[in-house]
């Protein structure tokens, strides 16, 4: 186990506070922040609709740097309140939070960045462990782990589905010809794609009847195509959904370590699993 250096109390208590949901000072702190994110995103898309942002401009930007400024001091008092800064920084969640507070201070010199600030979002990916919603946050994971297992068979998979796109177009452009607008190999491979996701844009269509008879295939071959990914990930979302045993169970201790800034530690965890630091737990 390190040597456990004893910090500031008002460090550790910051620290409980801002990376942990188990005291109700901590779960409070957590939840006036999800309010704050969500209504930072309404005041973004509100601003890009003209007429609202014509008769309400002054309030909205005020609003916004209001929260801007307040994102950015938790940003930095989450960067003093672990000894390992940079573990922080570099993180998934380090990196969302810096990306959902600097677009409003480019938005100074670029116009238009501050647009950007709806990465906020992304923020809200910590709500399920936060409220200990862990049903959702099981289904989360059993979905997440569904798309990792099956992305090497759709990728297999899309890679056929590019190939078969390249001859139809090719075949598409030496039948319809440039006279009906397939005037490019590359247009009519972007037609067949279309055309495979039944998406249909209809600014290229097939004139002869040839092109029409293979247009039909590739739209029946379409439905074939969307169905084959969506069966891939459901037999793995069966496989992960089975049920868990006790080692597998969904665990909601929102304890973070104050050394490493490792998280999801066991509900009964009192030291960290990767570096052995005491948790926070009293």
């Amino acid at each position: 186990m390190p040597n456990q250096k004893k910090e500031p109390s008002w460090k550790n208590k910051l620290h409980e506070i801002i990376y942990e949901a188990d005291t109700p000072s901590g779960k409070l702190f957590d939840v006036v922040l999800l309010i704050t994110i969500i209504a930072s995103i309404v005041l973004v898309m509100l601003e890009s609709v003209n007429s609202i942002d014509t008769n309400y401009h002054d309030f909205l930007n005020i609003s916004e740097w209001i929260i801007t400024i307040l994102f950015s001091l938790e940003y930095i008092t989450r960067i003093i309140t672990v000894k390992k800064p940079l573990h922080y920084i570099f993180s998934f969640y380090g990196i969302i939070d810096l990306l959902s507070t600097i677009p409003k201070y480019i938005s100074l010199m670029v116009g238009g960045v501050h647009a950007l600030a709806a990465l906020r979002a992304l923020r809200l990916l910590r709500i399920f462990r936060i409220l200990k919603l862990g049903r959702y946050l099981g289904a989360s994971n059993n979905l997440v782990n569904a798309l990792k297992a099956s992305r090497a068979k759709i990728s297999v998979f899309l890679f056929a589905v590019v190939i078969v796109a390249i001859i139809l177009g090719t075949i598409m452009y030496l039948i319809e010809g440039e006279k009906n607008g397939f005037s490019n190999i590359p247009k009519s491979v972007y037609w067949c794609i279309v055309t495979l996701t039944t998406v249909g844009f209809g600014d290229i269509a097939p004139q002869t009847p040839l092109g029409q008879f293979i247009a039909s295939l590739v739209m029946i071959l379409g439905y074939g195509i969307i169905a084959v990914p969506t069966g891939i990930v459901s037999a793995e979302y069966a496989q992960h959904n089975k049920p868990k045993t006790k080692e597998e169970d969904i665990h909601l201790n929102t304890q973070s370590c104050p050394n490493c800034s490792a998280s999801k530690h066991k509900d009964n965890a009192e030291f960290c699993y990767k570096c052995g630091y005491k948790l926070n737990n009293g």
